[in-house]
């Protein structure tokens, strides 16, 4: 049996695949790809909850908006470990376990120590990337080993998947990624000072600034028209997605265009969830591109 808060699936030939709940996996696509997804926790004021559990990402904005403190933590060696030792009694006789950036969160440390703990071989694997983005990472290696691969094609394909990602992400303001260290206090400051509405995206692990633009529905905009380039730029497709915490209608506004203008049946929209939620605050909306 799984630990609390855990999310086992089938795992291919002997290979499982691991990741945490900032991959944003629900429960249905973490069981078709077979992955097991570990969680990590969020405090809101004096309570712990754990992600996909007992909080959701509602209730993460409403307490932000409230100014009600709020922190996250990262699953501890013990917990990777009980997940490890739980597949190696399943039958596993490896494990490829893909996390967000390490820049941006303990959990690929932890996953580290569990690692040189288990009793089967454990390749941790920092995909670089947060959200949906770990999400493809770690579904790439479940389908390399679903496919007959080794652990060592599993571990390319998710690496593969992690660099060649493009996020891009429009925030309300910086204030939330500034008191979580996700991002320089320079940039937020001069964000502020501007008064403009920052893009983000993701490099060498970290969350940068990648332009600013004056209002919200140019930046919005914008977001689109570079997840498009990046789309177009992929000569064998992409998996794409929208994630959005709190703005449902400019996450399925965009998602709609996107599909139209990539000539695609749909683009998936789900809410962040409550982990990257407390981090980038309400009304984030991101595309998330990973060519194929």
């Amino acid at each position: 049996m799984s630990p609390p808060g855990s999310t086992a699936g089938r795992h291919a030939g002997r290979i499982a695949v691991v990741t945490d709940s900032t991959a944003s996996l629900s429960i249905a696509d973490a069981e078709v790809e077979g992955i097991t997804v570990v969680p990590l926790k969020v405090v809101i004021g004096a309570e712990t909850h754990t992600e996909g559990v007992d909080v959701t990402p509602d209730a993460i904005a409403d307490a932000l908006r409230e100014f009600v403190p709020v922190s996250t933590s990262r699953p501890t060696p013990e917990e990777f470990l009980a997940v490890y030792e739980g597949l190696a009694g399943q039958g596993a006789t490896s494990i490829v376990s893909v996390h967000l950036s390490a820049k941006m969160s303990g959990t690929f440390e932890s996953a580290q120590l569990a690692a040189g703990r288990a009793s089967i071989p454990v390749m941790c694997i920092d995909s670089t990337q947060v959200g949906i983005a770990t999400g493809f990472a770690a579904g790439r290696a479940a389908r390399a080993c679903a496919a007959g691969g080794t652990e060592a094609d599993a571990v390319g394909a998710a690496l593969g998947a992690g660099e060649a990602s493009t996020v891009l992400m429009y925030v309300d303001t910086l204030e939330y990624l500034r008191r979580g260290g996700r991002i320089g206090s320079a940039a937020a400051l001069i964000g502020s000072a501007l008064a403009v509405k920052p893009l983000l995206t993701i490099t060498d692990g970290m969350v940068v600034p990648l332009e600013r633009v004056r209002t919200t529905a140019k930046a919005l905009s914008r977001v689109e028209t570079l997840a498009v380039e990046a789309a177009e730029a992929a000569p064998d497709g992409v998996e794409i997605g929208v994630q959005h915490l709190a703005n449902a209608d400019e996450a399925d506004a965009i998602a709609v265009r996107l599909a139209e203008r990539l000539g695609l049946e749909s683009v998936p929209v789900n809410e962040v969830g409550a982990v990257i939620g407390a981090h980038v605050g309400p009304g984030m909306v991101s595309v998330t591109v990973t060519p194929r």
